[in-house]
């Protein structure tokens, strides 16, 4: 019998640890659930429980992260900003976080959230990415114009339903948080492009450097992507809304690869992975393929770092343009990805 390499042995010893985990935190819920008793369930030490995460908490997220990323998608026939935010708003309030046992699970992962400033900060901006890509849906299902600050009211509105469901059982009624969803649709948020903030970004310098393709997990499709052309965004865990500087600029069919980073990816990174996996699942089930946005978002922390980004912090905010298997233009800081979008040789569009 061969021998196991040492990273085959890593990867097994994680998988039997998160499924240990999925099975306790199901069983106890995060409070009572033990490191002790996940490692007896693994048939592992401690030890080798800490090895693969930092803590508890880092251990509950990705157990949640992997529940969610197995649910499947969905194939949505939504053709009205109604209709998908009807069908939206079900798939959000029909979640269940974590093998489908109770609202115990969502309750306490929202509290290990309020718990740690740390950790409300990088959500909020996991919800603002909800928002921009939901609100970039709507913008091609109804009559035009922004529609990021309609996405941000249904999901405040759905957030607000969830926390009062766990805060007063019984009281929120599922159905009316969906109708009140689609009747936003009907009020005017006087949203409009460009954001005022844009004309104050710096232009993206030229410049001319070799690229090899990069093929990495997109963690919105489930499938593998080759990041060779268009715009790379590496952005920090607290500059993650920057998103939507790119996508509103690039030109169509322009690719747009997301990057998240931070310097604490052991417990923030699997919080990343659980709310795109959610995400994932509530656009397939309320946006027809031909209207979601398309950025590709993966996790791959070595895309950054041969990108050039090799110490990210939760404020970094680089952008790459490629083309023809070349760095074209880079920029850096606030609006970095708008800049690159809307490069073009050196001359930046009218209009801009």
């Amino acid at each position: 019998m061969v021998p196991l390499s040492r990273a085959r042995r890593q990867e097994l010893n994680r998988a039997k640890v998160l499924a240990a985990a999925r099975e306790e935190f199901s069983e106890r819920g995060f409070r009572d659930a033990g490191i002790d008793r996940i490692a007896r369930r693994a048939d592992l030490t401690r030890g080798a429980v800490y090895s693969n995460f930092p803590g508890k908490r880092a251990l509950y997220f990705a157990a949640l992260a992997e529940a969610a990323e197995q649910v499947p998608s969905g194939r949505a026939g939504a053709a009205t900003e109604t209709e998908a935010l009807g069908a939206y708003a079900r798939a959000w309030v029909t979640r269940l976080p974590i093998g489908g046992t109770d609202e115990r699970a969502g309750a306490e992962f929202m509290s290990q959230i309020t718990a740690d400033p740390r950790l409300g900060k990088v959500f909020a901006q996991l919800v603002a990415v909800e928002s921009v890509l939901l609100g970039t849906a709507l913008e091609r299902l109804g009559p035009g114009g922004r529609r990021v600050r309609l996405a941000r009211s249904v999901l405040t509105t759905l957030h607000g339903a969830g926390r009062l469901a766990v805060a007063a059982p019984g009281f929120t009624d599922p159905f009316t948080v969906i109708r009140a969803c689609e009747h936003l649709a009907e009020l005017d948020f006087e949203d409009e492009r460009p954001l005022p903030h844009l004309a104050h970004v710096p232009d993206a310098r030229s410049v001319d450097e070799p690229w090899e393709p990069w093929t990495v997990p997109d963690l919105l499709t489930r499938r593998r992507a080759k990041v060779a052309e268009g715009v790379l965004l590496v952005l920090g865990l607290h500059r993650l809304e920057a998103l939507e500087d790119a996508l509103s600029a690039v030109p169509e069919g322009t690719p747009v690869t997301l990057v998240p980073v931070t310097s604490e990816p052991g417990e923030l990174l699997p919080l990343v992975r659980l709310s795109l996996a959610e995400i994932r699942v509530r656009l397939s089930r309320s946006v027809p393929a031909s209207a979601r946005p398309a950025p590709r978002i993966t996790l791959d922390q070595d895309l950054a770092a041969f990108a050039g980004v090799v110490a990210p912090d939760d404020e970094t905010e680089e952008a790459l343009l490629l083309r023809d298997g070349r760095v074209v233009a880079r920029a850096s800081g606030r609006g970095a990805g708008h800049a690159v979008a809307v490069f073009r040789d050196g001359l930046v569009p009218a209009g801009r």
